[in-house]
């Protein structure tokens, strides 16, 4: 497996998940265009798509770091009208980029509610939509879009704001891996079945506690790497979990993505068990 050469337009790569995907398809020598709105440093977060880039590049790849907003349409044609110009086609579309807020319908104000499904939705649509075009033709070409498998139990229907706005980057994406079934591009999700150790965890949903309750962003960037070496027109239409790729693919002990050895793992939303089933450990 190796994406050496190939061109990756990624949102929102200026830190955590999605910045470890980057390093990740780097360190095979690729290409990374990342656009993300954080330009200056932010007194609560690490990272600006800058940092990112240097990151990027020091991971074995070529980096354009774009500054945009990927709700506004003429934002990200002109994000991906420079990556072309930079790398001459795009290979691999990840939709990345995401806002969270788990309050209920009656604590989620309209503006929270639309800058959620801004982003998601309509962001994960854009972007794709403007890859598209340059994706066509090109050998094995993917969109990776970093949403849960759509789950319809009542427990799963809640909190509404935060789960229209991710089920709505899966339906997308499924959409899209079907109208571009033909041409050969390739559209799946990718979900991790614990929490990851990332900013929105370390700030939103419990501190330190929760960090160490977490897996590695590694187990995700590892998991995207493997879908995205997977034939195209033969693997398209999936909405899949980190682990369960990761153990299809022969690894067989999750413990290494562990941020504390031996802690009891969080689940993530729209998840059942930290692990898959059958899975006893190394």
């Amino acid at each position: 497996m190796s994406l050496s050469g190939k061109t990756m337009f990624i949102s929102g790569a200026s830190r955590g998940i999605g910045l470890a995907i980057a390093k990740r398809a780097a360190a095979d020598g690729a290409n990374i265009a990342l656009v993300a709105k954080t330009a200056e440093p932010h007194p609560k977060l690490e990272g600006t798509v800058y940092t990112a880039a240097k990151e990027i590049e020091q991971a074995g790849g070529q980096a354009l770091p774009i500054v945009g907003d990927i709700r506004d349409g003429d934002s990200v044609a002109s994000a991906v009208e420079a990556a072309v110009a930079q790398f001459g086609a795009i290979d691999i579309c990840v939709n990345n980029a995401s806002a969270i807020n788990l309050g209920s319908v009656t604590e989620v104000p309209l503006k929270r509610f639309d800058l959620m499904n801004g982003i998601q939705v309509r962001g994960t649509y854009s972007v794709s939509q403007a890859c598209i075009p340059h994706m066509m033709g090109r050998e094995n070409p993917h969109i990776l879009t970093l949403s849960p498998p759509i789950r319809l139990e009542p427990k799963w229907l809640k909190p509404t704001a935060y789960m229209m706005a991710k089920y709505g980057m899966t339906l997308c994406a499924l959409g899209i891996a079907e109208e571009m079934r033909d041409a050969g591009i390739a559209s799946n999700t990718l979900w991790p079945r614990t929490m990851v150790a990332t900013a929105a965890v370390q700030n939103l949903l419990g501190g330190d506690e929760a960090m160490g309750r977490a897996r590695k962003p590694a187990v995700y960037s590892d998991a995207a790497y493997v879908i995205l070496n997977k034939p195209a027109r033969e693997y398209t239409g999936n909405t899949v979990l980190c682990e369960d790729v990761l153990l299809e693919s022969g690894v067989t002990d999750l413990s290494v993505y562990d941020c504390v050895p031996g802690a009891e793992l969080g689940v993530d939303l729209w998840v059942d068990t930290p692990n898959p089933p059958g899975y006893t450990g190394p």
